[in-house]
């Protein structure tokens, strides 16, 4: 565990009735009710002066959805109901606050709990509100914002809107429809001066509109797009084949899910997004283009929150003999990404009382399409990933 601080920080989740955030709110209370289950959470070995303990995690957050967290959580089956009886009884108490709906930039998610207001201006200083509020209710010395709602269509990247802090605070003024929600949350969180985390493919803080609001007033921000399970065996694999000089011809994947996460994606212009992020990590680790990489995702309800993915990888080694890998990932999407989101919002915190404002770099090993300071290429490869956290950390 991390060293004592006693410091309070508080969780804002946007999509907090979510499978990974109520997966990741139980797991902390049945910590806190004294469980000392610390597997899959990546940090918990690692001690390092300031951090805050996972006990001292508070959280509160937003969702189109505004039932109680229990019912939420027993809907998406990542929990039985014994899980919430032992240790996370504290769920039923829980209920999201209203937040922002858009069926033009997610189109298979809505729900009646929603922020009423006139225009985007109104609903960033009711967000803003919603954070004030939850740090002075909990007592908090901190709030952290992660994102962890259903993914977005890609937007337009050039408008002149998401390029300039100045045309974006002009455009919130208009109402512009380029401003997504995803980034109403972020600038409302990087105002308040509270750090932000996204761990969905959307396009948030790392449009040049916010990634410099956040560098100029000194805020963490990271993203995006959690890095949980193919993705995260691509880039150890990758590195290895390189090493050994065996080319990749193709890599085939594919995946099957039926959360609410898979729902959003059955939406072509949400996929995309998400294909968007999964795309481009090979080529980068590589050094040459890998022409046949194929990446598919599917929604398959029977599956729930089992997610399935399936590799197929034709490599051509010594003497120009071909060979196959396969691999096979019954994985539980949530339980792999619910610690992540944990370690990324203590370590944000971290950032923020070390003073250390715009992208997030270290945090790279989290995600699919990491954020970066200087606008080079962000590192893929996972060992060099690890490498940098732990350095920032100052345990290496």
């Amino acid at each position: 565990m991390s060293m004592q601080t006693g410091r309070r920080v508080g969780v804002a989740f946007v999509g907090m009735g979510g499978a990974v955030a109520t997966t990741a709110i139980a797991g902390i209370e049945m910590i806190k009710s004294g469980s000392n289950r610390l597997d899959g959470l990546p940090l918990a070995g690692v001690s390092v002066q300031g951090m805050t303990d996972y006990k001292d995690l508070v959280f509160g957050g937003w969702d189109l959805n505004g039932d109680d967290l229990a019912s939420a959580a027993t809907g998406h089956g990542v929990l039985t109901q014994q899980d919430i009886e032992n240790g996370a009884q504290v769920l039923k108490g829980i209920t999201p606050w209203p937040a922002v709906g858009s069926a033009k930039f997610c189109k298979n998610i809505d729900g009646g709990n929603r922020i009423v207001a006139k225009d985007h201006r109104e609903t960033v200083s009711i967000i803003a509100n919603d954070l004030k509020r939850f740090r002075q209710e909990s007592n908090l010395d901190e709030v952290v914002v992660i994102n962890l709602a259903s993914t977005e269509r890609w937007p337009d990247l050039s408008a002149a809107v998401l390029n300039s802090t100045e045309a974006f605070e002009k455009g919130l003024d208009t109402d512009d429809e380029s401003i997504s929600p995803a980034m109403l949350y972020a600038y409302a969180a990087i105002k308040s001066g509270v750090p932000y985390g996204n761990f969905t493919p959307s396009v948030a803080a790392d449009i040049p509109a916010l990634l410099n609001l956040a560098k100029e007033m000194g805020v963490p921000v990271a993203g995006k797009d959690g890095k949980t399970g193919q993705t995260m065996m691509k880039t150890v694999l990758a590195p290895a084949l390189k090493a050994r000089a065996l080319h990749v011809d193709g890599w085939f994947s594919t995946n099957i899910l039926g959360n609410r996460d898979g729902l959003a994606l059955n939406d072509p212009n949400s996929l995309q997004s998400k294909i968007n992020t999964k795309g481009t990590v090979l080529d980068s680790i590589l050094g040459y283009p890998v022409e046949d990489h194929l990446v598919h995702i599917h929604y398959y309800r029977p599956r729930g929150d089992d997610k399935e993915a399936w590799d197929n990888i034709d490599v051509t080694g010594f003497m120009g003999q071909r060979m196959q890998i396969k691999v096979n990932f019954l994985c539980k999407d949530s339980i792999l990404a619910a610690p992540l989101v944990i370690e990324i919002a203590r370590v944000l915190d971290l950032a923020k009382q070390r003073g250390d404002g715009g992208a997030q770099e270290q945090l790279s090993s989290f995600f699919k399409a990491p954020m970066v300071k200087n606008g080079a290429g962000p590192v893929h490869d996972f060992g060099k990933q690890q490498k940098m956290l732990l350095d920032w950390l100052g345990t290496n």
